[in-house]
Parts: structure tokens; C-alpha cells; sequence
């Protein structure tokens, strides 16, 4: 008697499945295209049988049904981008397989180009929601079934096919108001956590800046984005990760680090926050001690950075608590010289938006902080100090100059220690283009007119054009120096060029702040002159076409 054929196991339950998720989705894939199925019926085959077994997860089993490998996805991915003109995208193989593996998720624009690809709908793929370009991707059905026979009632239809990137922005824009709520999108996804309402609104404000359209930082915006910090504080007093996912995001921060000086504010802070949002659903669990450190570190970081680019927006209120928040979280760590980067770039909010006094001792408590290990805060905080310094002196406190003249020496001779790594990174690291500025500043306000003007010349030769922000604030320095030296006209005229000349996108708060302090200045000298009238009526028209605060 013969042993029947063998038959392929299908079930789970069964004893001895097949060792490889991928021999098991091959097997099953070559099935359903002998018996016809479309590769999304076969992705949902794949992930019933190989989910159980080998943990593959929706977004992976689309892949799997495709029987392409995760290059073959990205260049797809890219050559949809070329298609519409874009700039080619970040995406790679390693973070793809952080998508399938689910230590990561999709931000709104990658999951559109993943649906394309597959041509199904986000739930497809195991994320709950609607597509943000707001129609269907052609998923095709099994037995010729009209795809719109089953459509989900989450989908958001158009009534006309969107074709250009700044339509699909407006469409979104004109649809998403009435159709994603926060009850119809926790209706949707049951398992929602607060934020997601939030998250929406930045992703909202993240497709306009792609599409080129204004936005104003109003109330909406701004909730959002505190309210973001105020669930990470929630969380973090009461907090499972792997060690790669970690290391994703660690890379991720730093690579916020190296935008941070060229990327417009705004669109920087919506980046930022989404991942500080997904950071906030990891720490919801407590970790082991190692990975809570790590992931503790995270937050302080994507925190402070929030804090940075809130003081860039001119809001020193919501500054302060995000950097209340990086202080809660860099405590989680233990380390000072984590601790002390938060200090010392906390201290900026009351250096440009407050009493000097107070940046003063922040800058102070960083040093001790920082100790004697040459560190990027043991560095910025001298510096930071000397700069409160000299506005005191600015103030008439001119027994300040030699200590501001000693905390200048200070920073330069730990600046001279850092590591490579340590002075290249604009945010998380101390440059020596910022450390030029910084001096040049300080010179400024000290009134050595012959210093800060070698100074600040030599921080413009080291800043590319493409970090607009600082540049112009050194170009206001120097015309700070004009009128140090009884130049008013000169003085407004070079500033008067530095505005008109900076991008809307980069004309910010603090941009505006500062011109306005240099306008009060020649006021306060020499009166309500004429070249002073004209600067304000410049400077009325840019301050309101850029991304400024709302005025109520």
C-alpha cells in the first residue's frame, strides 16, 4: 500500500508548518493565481496563515501576494514620485521593513504611495483611516465585483479625480473637515488613543506647506501641537520596544538635527511632532530599564526640538512647556549632559522673549550641570551666558563686560575640545558657524563695533544660503552696529534688505521681533525720522505674508 500524496498545511493549528514565511507565501500565492484571485484576496490568505506563525503583519502580505521584494516597492514608490514631479523620497528598503515589521508606521504621504502601489485602501494594509488624497486606489475585487460595491464607509469621495498635488491638498482640506471628526475616526478604529485629532490637524497643516499654500500658526494649530505635549507629560509619569526600532528613531532625531537650520520652521515642527506623537504611544508601557532610557532620550530630544522651533514661531509660552516637558524627560534618563542640552536650550526663550537675568541662570545652571567633560552644553553655555551678559550691559549694566568677555573664553576653550560628530549636528550639536554668530552677538551688545563686525563677517561666510533663519538675524546684528556707530539710515536700510530679502516661510516671529526692536531703537535715539516710518511700512507687508501668529 502506497502513502497518499502529501497535501500542503494550511491551517495553523496543524503540527509541522513550513519553516519559512516565505516558502509558505509563495505556496499559497502560486494557489490563488492558478484559481484566479487578485493579489489583494491573496494577501489577505497570506496574512491569515502566515499572522499566526511567523507574526507577518497586513502591509507585508500585500507585498508577499505581489511576489516582489521590498526594492522592488521602493523603486515603485519612487518612480510614482518622479512621475508627478516630485523630489525623490527618503524611503528605503530599511524603512519599509520597518513599516512591515510594525515598529514604524507610515506617515500620510508614504501610505498613499503604498496604497497606489498595491492598489488597495489603507485598512488593507493595517491602518485604520481613510487614504489622505481622498479617493479610491483601484483595488481590484475578486469575481469583477464593482470595486464601490464594498467600499468602506470612512472612504472620502471626490466628485473629481485629483490629479495635481496642490488640488489633492485642497481637496483633502475641503473634505476632511466634516468627514474625520474625532467621533467618526475613533469609530473607525476602535482601538484609538487620544491624539488623534491632534495628529490630523498637523497632518493637515503638513500637506498644505507641501502644496505650497499659506498657512497661519492660529489657535487650531497651536492647540494641537500642545496638546501633543501635554499627553507625552501624561505619559511619561505613569510609563515593548526592540533595540532596532530605537535605533530607527534615534537616527530619525538626528537627522532632525541636520534640517533643522534649512528646513521652514512650521513644516519642520509638523514633522517633528508626528513622531513625537508615535514616541508618546510607545512609552504608554513601561520598558526595561535600558530601552525606557533610550526611548526617554528620544522624547527629550523631538521635546526640545519642539521647544527650539517654538521660540523660531515667536510662541515663548508654548516654548516653555515643551521644554518642561524635555526636563521630565531627560530626568528619565539620567543623563547630565542630556539635562543640561534641555538648560541650555531653554535658556533662549527668556534670552530673546524675556529678561535676560533669567537666561542668565539657566545658561549657569547647565554649566554645573554639563561639570567638566567637554560636552555641547559645556560648550553653548558659556556662550549662552555672555550673550545675557551683554545685554545687561546693552542695559547700562556695564561692569557686566568683563565676565561676559570670560564666559566668551570659556565656551571657545571647551568649544576646542568637542568631537567631530559634536560640531557638526545644528541642533543636538554646537557649529562653528553658530559659535561665530554667537560671539558676533555678543560683541554687539557689548559695543565692540570692530569685533563683532570681523565676527559676524566670518559667521556669514561659514553659513550656507540655504539657512535663511540665522543669516538674517547676523545681517540685523549688523545693523545693529550701524546704529551703534550713528548710523540710523544705514542701519535701517540694511535691515530694511535683510527682510525683504528672506523667504516667507523663514520670515518668522523672531524675525520680525528683532526688526521691530531695532525700529524702537532708532526711535528712541533720533526720533520718529522718516527712514523709520518707511522700515515699519516694510516691515508691515512681510510680517503678514509670511508664517506669523495670528493677530486676535
Amino acid at each position: 500500500m502506497t502513502d497518499p500524496p502529501r497535501t500542503e498545511v494550511t491551517d495553523p493549528r496543524k503540527k509541522d508548518p513550513p519553516r519559512k514565511e516565505a516558502d509558505t507565501a509563495r505556496r499559497i500565492r502560486a494557489r490563488g493565481l492558478a484559481q484566479g484571485h487578485a493579489p489583494p484576496d491573496i494577501a489577505r490568505e497570506i496574512h491569515d496563515q502566515c499572522g499566526p506563525i511567523f507574526g507577518t503583519s497586513q502591509i507585508k502580505a500585500q507585498r508577499l501576494a505581489h511576489g516582489i521584494a521590498l526594492s522592488d516597492v521602493v523603486a515603485q514608490v519612487r518612480a510614482l514620485y518622479e512621475l508627478e514631479g516630485k523630489i525623490r523620497p527618503k524611503l528605503g528598503e530599511t524603512l519599509l521593513s520597518a513599516y512591515e515589521s510594525g515598529y514604524k508606521r507610515p506617515g500620510p504621504e508614504y501610505l498613499h504611495y503604498l496604497c497606489s502601489v498595491y492598489r488597495v485602501e489603507p485598512p488593507d494594509l493595517g491602518f485604520q483611516g481613510p487614504c489622505v488624497c481622498g479617493r479610491l486606489h483601484d483595488r481590484p475585487r475578486a469575481g469583477g465585483q464593482d470595486a464601490t460595491a464594498r467600499e468602506p464607509d470612512s472612504v472620502i469621495r471626490p466628485q473629481a479625480v485629483v490629479t495635481d498635488s496642490s488640488e489633492w491638498a485642497s481637496k483633502f482640506e475641503r473634505t476632511s473637515g466634516p468627514r474625520i471628526s474625532r467621533v467618526h475616526y475613533r469609530a473607525e478604529d476602535p482601538g484609538g488613543k487620544d491624539g488623534d485629532e491632534e495628529d490630523i490637524v498637523l497632518r493637515r497643516t503638513l500637506l498644505q506647506l507641501l502644496a505650497g499654500a499659506g498657512v497661519v500658526l492660529d489657535g487650531q494649530i497651536l492647540g494641537a501641537v500642545d496638546g501633543i505635549r501635554r499627553r507625552m507629560d501624561d505619559t511619561l509619569v505613569n510609563a515593548t520596544v526592540s533595540p532596532t526600532m530605537l535605533d530607527q528613531w534615534e537616527e530619525t532625531v538626528q537627522g532632525y538635527g541636520q534640517q533643522y537650520m534649512s528646513t521652514p520652521p512650521l513644516r519642520l515642527l509638523c514633522d517633528v511632532l508626528l513622531d513625537f506623537s508615535e514616541v508618546r504611544r510607545m512609552c504608554e508601557q513601561r520598558q526595561p530599564i535600558e530601552l525606557q532610557e533610550r526611548l526617554c532620550r528620544i522624547a527629550a530630544q523631538l521635546s526640545g526640538m519642539a521647544g527650539v522651533i517654538m521660540i523660531d514661531l515667536g510662541d515663548h509660552r508654548l516654548s516653555r512647556s515643551f521644554f518642561r516637558t524635555a526636563r521630565t524627560a531627560a530626568d528619565e534618563t539620567g543623563d547630565r549632559a542630556m539635562r543640561a542640552w534641555v538648560s541650555v536650550r531653554e535658556s533662549l526663550v527668556p534670552m530673546y522673549y524675556g529678561d535676560p537675568r533669567e537666561a542668565l541662570h539657566l545658561a549657569r545652571r547647565a554649566q554645573d550641570l554639563a561639570g567638566r567633560a567637554p560636552s555641547v552644553a559645556g560648550a553653548m553655555a558659556p556662550i549662552v551666558e555672555a550673550r545675557a551678559l551683554g545685554m545687561l550691559v546693552k542695559r547700562g549694566r556695564g561692569e557686566a563686560v568683563p565676565s561676559a568677555k570670560r564666559a566668551l573664553a570659556r565656551g571657545q576653550a571647551v568649544f576646542s575640545q568637542l568631537g567631530k560628530d559634536q560640531v557638526k549636528d545644528t541642533a543636538f550639536g554646537y557649529t562653528e558657524r553658530q559659535l561665530a554668530f554667537h560671539m558676533g552677538d555678543t560683541y554687539t551688545n557689548l559695543g565692540d563695533h570692530g569685533n563683532a563686525e570681523e565676527t559676524l563677517r566670518k559667521a556669514l561666510t561659514l553659513y550656507p544660503a540655504s539657512e535663511e533663519l540665522d543669516r538674517t538675524l547676523i545681517w540685523l546684528d549688523r545693523a545693529s552696529c550701524r546704529l551703534q556707530e550713528g548710523e540710523p539710515e544705514e542701519a535701517l536700510r540694511t535691515a530694511k534688505e535683510t527682510i525683504l530679502g528672506v523667504s516667507a516661510a523663514h520670515r518668522t516671529d523672531i524675525v520680525i521681533h528683532r526688526a521691530r526692536q531695532l525700529a524702537s531703537a532708532v526711535v528712541a535715539q533720533y526720533g520718529d525720522i522718516r527712514a523709520a516710518r518707511e522700515f515699519r511700512d516694510a516691515l508691515a507687508g512681510p510680517a503678514t505674508a509670511g508664517i506669523t501668529r495670528k493677530q486676535v
